[in-house]
């Protein structure tokens, strides 16, 4: 109860419905638009606007299971009928989900600056260039696949597609910039922002592109709770875990002789990256902030590590946890979705992480 009793905590249900709205109201098909005429003409073409649109999403809707969760619905399957390999659609549509707790806004941020004191505004600006680094190795990753493979490639846009596809787009794009930069002027909290983008996301639903009807938002309304429920299910009993494992002290043990190591910025800055990585895997990333996050605090401040610093390698090393087993909680929903076993996608999970860390690394 102590864990879901936090104000924080309400930006998780308004981002994931803010992405709800977003599908029914029209405006994920306009980015789909957007993403097809920039990248339609590469190798892979449907799997690299899979990667662009969570690229367009993570600005938005600040949730990688929301990204997932809807992203999966939209492009698995299509896939699959393009001819695509079954664990590659359902490996790619997870690993592009988890840039949207990398780049802003995200909830992982929004917990991290509650937590530990740290400025999101400057969270949310320093997400921007990992995050677009990830998104590019996750497109080059595709790029080969697609070669080596023989996935289809569309026909290339041209400009007059290009510029109106942008056009439509325009309000969608909007929204990150409303997002970001409220927070970042100090128009209104990171939990108001999730707010905002509610607001924003009904308002072009409804106003601009006129798709949405009450039908639409009672399935969005519907779907944001079963969502909301899962995430915040997994974030109370990690919490309860976290908390048995604070009370028998069980990090201070493990990384109790840190300090006295020695270790230089870089040494501090791996040995942190690798904790992150394995707490990721058996835990969720905002108890793993709370518990593990405090504990490496002081260790990053003895090397003189700059807190936001400290603060991207933690998320981006968390963001891994999102696709790697037992926790996995984006890999989970992706194969949720087309009913496989996630030892059938594995390897192409782990394929597609080995660029992605060399950007950690």
């Amino acid at each position: 109860f102590n864990a879901y009793n936090s104000f924080i905590l309400l930006a998780v249900p308004f981002f994931l419905l803010t992405a709800n709205l977003m599908n029914v109201g029209g405006i994920t098909d306009r980015l789909v638009r957007l993403s097809r005429a920039l990248v339609g003409r590469m190798p892979g073409s449907l799997a690299q606007v899979n990667v662009v649109l969570s690229i367009f999403f993570a600005g938005i809707s600040g949730s990688s299971t929301a990204d997932a969760a809807s992203q999966g619905k939209i492009f698995i399957e299509a896939q699959i009928k393009e001819g695509y390999d079954l664990s590659f659609s359902v490996a790619i549509t997870a690993v592009s989900a988890v840039m949207a707790v990398i780049i802003p806004p995200s909830i992982l941020m929004i917990v991290w600056g509650g937590v530990l004191t740290t400025s999101i505004g400057a969270l949310f600006l320093a997400g921007v260039i990992p995050g677009l680094l990830i998104g590019l190795v996750q497109m080059v990753t595709v790029h080969v696949y697609a070669v080596r493979r023989g996935y289809p490639t569309y026909a290339a846009s041209s400009l007059g597609e290009m510029l109106k596809a942008f056009w439509i787009s325009v309000p969608a794009l909007m929204t990150p910039v409303i997002i970001v930069g409220g927070k970042i002027f100090g128009w209104f909290t990171a939990t108001e922002s999730a707010a905002v983008a509610v607001l924003y996301a009904a308002v072009l639903s409804v106003l601009v592109y006129r798709e949405m009807d009450m039908k639409g938002l009672y399935q969005a309304l519907l779907d944001t709770g079963r969502l909301a429920g899962v995430t915040l299910f997994c974030v109370g009993t990690a919490s309860a875990f976290g908390w048995l494992m604070a009370y028998y002290q069980i990090p201070q043990a493990l990384l109790g002789n840190i300090l006295s190591w020695g270790l230089g910025p870089i040494g501090a800055g791996l040995f942190i990256a690798f904790v992150f990585l394995v707490v990721g895997c058996f835990l969720d990333a905002i108890p793993a902030i709370i518990i593990v996050g405090a504990i490496l605090q002081p260790l990053a401040k003895s090397v003189g590590m700059d807190p936001v610093h400290f603060a991207m390698i933690g998320i981006v090393s968390l963001a891994f946890g999102l696709v790697t087993p037992p926790y996995g909680l984006c890999l989970m929903i992706s194969c949720a979705i087309v009913n496989v076993k996630i030892g059938d996608v594995i390897k192409d999970v782990m394929i597609m992480l080995l660029p992605m860390l060399g950007v950690l690394l």
